[in-house]
């Protein structure tokens, strides 16, 4: 794999950190470089559009952006790069998320999000593996090894519990 990030992780505000740092442990653990930074779609807007921009020039071939609320950030940095981009709705303010899962998956043609659960920032970057992985073969095996180790875990837990 690459030392250049190949993967961006945007949040709207240093709040969402806990959720999308999920995101950036997921990325060391299969070996993938990335960046993170805070750019909000309403407070920040020309940042996030330059930053969605000027991704595929410096090597970036995934966004995952997490937001909360109905914030737009994942549909925003979309409207301005043809990378793909992973929605992470974060669950915040008084719907916990729906709004922001609404906000993220009702895009219009043309401008998709990939979005994942409310909070799944882990998600998110096995899916940017998954993406990934068509170039990198190497994360190929990196997946089929941790959903090999998730069904050996299951199976080891189930033994357990039929012992009971």
């Amino acid at each position: 794999m690459t030392q250049k990030p190949l993967v961006g992780i945007l949040m709207g505000s240093d709040s969402d950190l806990p959720v999308m740092k999920k995101a950036l442990a997921v990325l060391a653990e299969m070996g993938v470089a990335c960046e993170m930074d805070i750019s909000s779609a309403h407070r920040l807007p020309d940042k996030t559009a330059e930053y969605a921009r000027t991704a595929r020039e410096r090597g970036l071939e995934v966004i995952i952006a997490g937001a909360g609320m109905a914030a737009h950030l994942a549909g925003v940095i979309a409207a301005h790069t043809t990378l793909p981009v992973i929605g992470v709705p974060l669950a915040s303010g008084a719907m916990n998320g729906v709004d922001a899962l609404h906000a993220t998956v009702q895009m219009p043609p043309g401008i998709p999000v990939a979005t994942v659960a409310i909070d799944g920032a882990k998600n998110a970057a096995y899916l940017a593996c998954e993406i990934l992985s068509i170039k990198y073969p190497e994360l190929t095996d990196a997946l089929e090894k941790y959903r090999e180790e998730t069904r050996r875990t299951l199976m080891e837990k189930s033994a357990q519990l039929r012992q009971v």
